[in-house]
């Protein structure tokens, strides 16, 4: 990357900018003060030039728009891309804290105004992605927006370690949040954070790690803020809104500012009371969608990582089987040598209704599978054995892992199976099992045993060993219930 120094010139096509100090770095670029060749001083961003974003994310022409900092020069310098603005007198940031405290409302309002007037302008043909206080500067005694296309160009970036910038934690909207397509929706609710932090003198969420922001932005309203007209608390309400589609547009936030300082009677500002109820239960409403959306999104991600494990799970398993066995047949998750068959079946997820909370599970699965060997039918009817593979948080809430289990009938039910133990998918019949219910028809016969993360090899062994007695004939029913040993682990059948 070219080094910038102070006295340095830069060289855009025809003009020159000579380079006076720094006075910001940030996630995506520096700022710099400089000077033109006639002494006129403007600020100076330098951009890194990364793979994957082109220069057309960047260079938007939004010059003349209201309330929007223009461009005066732009080009590039060796590996750096620049922009060339006028100097603001200050940014909202600075002016934030240098008051140390709430807002009236009358200042804040002017103050979202001038915002919400360049939202107007740039709907339709630009997303600004990054609306926060240090980038609403103070320009000739108007609060404007700028560093437009910055955010954009860093989430088209390839470098995975520059896209985290691609959004500011505290003011990202919940679909920034789920890595869906932000629209000027994203910027009403980033204007509503603002507005927040104007008027209650602090943000409405204040997480301290990016996990913390996530869930806040997600699934926690904010809490009311005291002491402002209720038409304009109301207004802020719906900018936050976690359901992008239901927040209002820039144009219903402009002329709602724009009467908010109107006097009201007596059955105006009862209406205005009847009209919040509707908003917060509106609000509560998009909260849920937004639970539902996130929890939706966790388990299209888990059951990701369950395919990606078992398949290599799997995949080692062939690979001994093959290894010892060069007879074998196979077809798919499926091996047979002499009359034995060893198989497992295709991985099912769990979607919505999440049927393993439903059924009373003492924990969550999320994948589930079976691996069965069957051999031919013996004098007592036996044909083999089934355990279930779930992908569930079987030992520690919110740990999810490949569990191997097992079932059988209750012996004083008198019922016998072919396969014995048998494998349940994770609903009715494995709840009963797994309940402390006393005269249940189903029960535990294998203990949750983790098969991967290290376990893969004795999850590996025991099933080829018992494809190897199932292909020799020596493959019998188990005789008694797996027994704990003294030190609490499970002696196996």
């Amino acid at each position: 990357m070219n080094e910038v120094h102070i006295n340095q010139l830069i060289t855009l096509d025809e003009s020159e900018w000579w380079i006076e100090e720094q006075l910001h770095r940030g996630g995506f670029g520096r700022v710099y003060l400089a000077k033109s060749k006639d002494g006129v001083h403007v600020v100076a961003k330098l951009v890194p030039k990364s793979p994957g974003a082109d220069r057309e994310l960047l260079f938007d022409d939004l010059n003349g728009l209201t309330n929007v900092i223009p461009i005066l020069d732009r080009g590039e310098w060796g590996d750096q891309w620049v922009l060339i603005m006028p100097k603001a007198e200050y940014s909202l940031c600075d002016y934030i804290e240098e008051k140390g405290g709430r807002f009236e409302v009358e200042e804040a309002v002017d103050v979202l105004q001038n915002v919400v007037k360049a939202l107007v302008e740039i709907e339709g043909r630009v997303v600004h992605r990054d609306i926060k206080p240090s980038n609403i500067l103070l320009l000739n005694d108007t609060w404007s927006l700028a560093d437009f296309g910055i955010s954009r160009y860093a989430e088209a970036t390839t470098a995975e370690d520059t896209r985290k910038f691609a959004m500011t934690l505290p003011y990202a909207a919940p679909e920034q949040w789920r890595s869906e397509r932000a629209t000027s929706a994203a910027d009403v609710y980033a204007m509503g954070v603002v507005a927040y932090e104007l008027l209650a003198g602090k943000r409405p969420f204040r997480g301290s790690q990016p996990a913390d922001y996530r869930h806040q932005h997600l699934n926690v309203d904010p809490e009311p803020i005291m002491g402002i007209p209720e038409n304009l608390g109301s207004l802020i309400v719906e900018c936050l809104y976690k359901v992008a589609e239901t927040r209002p547009t820039p144009k219903n936030i402009l002329q709602r500012l724009q009467n908010v300082a109107t006097p009201v009677s007596d059955a105006a500002r009862r209406l205005q009371q009847a009209n919040a109820v509707i908003v917060k239960q509106k609000a509560e409403k998009s909260r849920q969608i937004s639970i539902a959306k996130t929890e939706e999104a966790r388990r299209i991600e888990l059951s990701q990582v369950a395919e990606r494990s078992l398949v290599r799970i799997v995949n080692s398993l062939n690979e001994q089987i093959v290894i010892n066995a060069p007879n074998v047949s196979q077809a798919g998750w499926s091996w047979a040598l002499s009359q034995a068959k060893l198989s497992i079946e295709s991985l099912e997820h769990i979607g919505p209704p999440w049927r393993g909370r439903n059924h009373n599970l003492p924990f969550d699965v999320v994948s589930f599978s079976k691996v069965t060997i069957d051999s031919p039918r013996d004098s007592h009817g036996y044909e083999g054995r089934s355990h279930s593979l779930w992908y569930c948080d079987a030992q520690a809430d919110g740990t999810y892992r490949w569990f191997e289990t097992a079932f059988m009938y209750c012996p004083f039910r008198r019922i016998s199976s072919a396969h014995n133990p048998f494998a349940l998918d994770p609903e009715e019949s494995a709840s009963e099992a797994l309940s402390t219910v006393s005269g249940t028809e189903f029960q535990a016969a294998w203990p949750f045993t983790p098969i991967d993360q290290g376990n893969e090899s004795e999850f590996i062994e025991r099933w080829i060993g018992w494809f190897a007695d199932a292909a020799s004939g020596s493959l019998y029913r188990p005789n008694r219930m797996p027994e704990k040993e003294p030190d609490g682990s499970w002696r196996r059948s």
